[in-house]
């Protein structure tokens, strides 16, 4: 009788030290909102936004497992577990839209991010403030250009008859090329205008950072004796590094969607052989075939790769240097 007296009574006093530690971190959190209300009435629209159009459509996600049909919905569908994923793996397409996928992201990776690094330093280095502010707005606005009218341009300038490349080709006495047609073109045409649209705008992120390396870096590299180039690898890089490998991180999962909008514009039923991408190919399933089930199989396949690219780039970044994501 008196353990369990003595057990009730124990049970109680945890009870209420729960409760208390709970009612403790309840009146902190309102401490922390009352401090920075304003603050926080700010993130609400950004909140507001990612649960509507990030969070509210991944309920979407378990078409993927269904053999959809658009006018039963959910419920009127018939649930076929992984057979979607085991149908795109099987399929013939499989091999190319993912080789085709990591071959464009592989040529973004060693051309595009690298490119504005090279850019943003140039920018700093450069003696003659007019041509560096020059520079960068020349660089800085064909982000704001719409893709719909940056592959316009290129379809215009590649074209065979009319286009500016063909009309110079045919000037040095070659015969014309119908670029937008040859599949060996396509993956040169695609990284030179997303790099040409999107350079000037990633610059902005590391002129930022170089604004903030010490100076007192350089005045010591100069009475060392380093000259420029020495000054770039020894205090320039270094200075930016955390940002370079935050910025890989952070675009490394982006990468496998591979800009599919650009994409979707310039590729053809030629050109599939190098151009078709996992987004596309999933595009083509659900708005063309209407095949939901399947396309939104492939989504999540390609959303899941994208995953794990960023878990391993943040776990090679934290062997290899000190900055990480996470």
């Amino acid at each position: 009788m008196a353990n369990a007296v003595l057990k009730e009574k124990n049970e109680k006093t945890l009870s209420n030290n729960v409760y208390k530690k709970f009612i403790n971190k309840v009146k902190m959190f309102g401490r922390i909102i009352k401090k920075d209300w304003d603050l926080y009435l700010l993130l609400i629209p950004g909140v507001i936004w990612f649960l509507m159009f990030a969070y509210k459509p991944m309920v979407g996600l378990r078409t993927a497992f269904y053999d959809y049909n658009l006018f039963k919905g959910i419920s009127g569908s018939t649930f076929v577990g992984l057979q979607n994923f085991k149908d795109f793996m099987s399929s013939p397409d499989f091999i190319r839209v993912v080789k085709n996928t990591f071959m464009i992201a592989l040529w973004q990776i060693l051309i595009c991010f690298p490119f504005p690094i090279i850019l943003a330093i140039a920018i700093t280095e450069m003696k003659n403030k007019f041509v560096s502010k020059m520079t960068q707005t020349a660089t800085f606005l064909p982000h704001f250009i719409s893709a719909v009218v940056v592959c316009g341009l290129v379809v215009n300038f590649t074209s065979p008859s009319t286009g500016i490349i063909n009309l110079m080709l045919e000037k040095l006495g070659f015969e014309p090329i119908y670029f937008m047609v040859k599949p060996e073109y396509f993956r040169g045409i695609y990284t030179t205008m997303t790099l040409w649209q999107t350079a000037g705008f990633n610059a902005i992120v590391y002129i930022a950072a170089l604004m903030g390396i010490d100076q007192q870096l350089y005045e010591a590299a100069t009475v060392d004796g380093a000259n420029k180039w020495k000054k770039i690898v020894n205090v320039t890089i270094p200075g930016i590094l955390p940002t370079i490998v935050t910025m890989f991180i952070l675009n490394i999962g982006k990468m496998v969607k591979v800009g599919y909008e650009s994409i979707l514009l310039l590729y053809k039923p030629t050109t599939y052989q190098t151009a078709d991408v996992i987004a596309t190919y999933a595009y083509r399933l659900g708005i063309e075939q209407r095949n939901y089930g399947l396309a939104t199989a492939v989504g999540l396949f390609e959303a899941v790769i994208a995953l794990i690219m960023v878990v391993g780039a943040n776990k090679i970044s934290k062997k290899l240097t000190e900055s990480t994501l996470w």
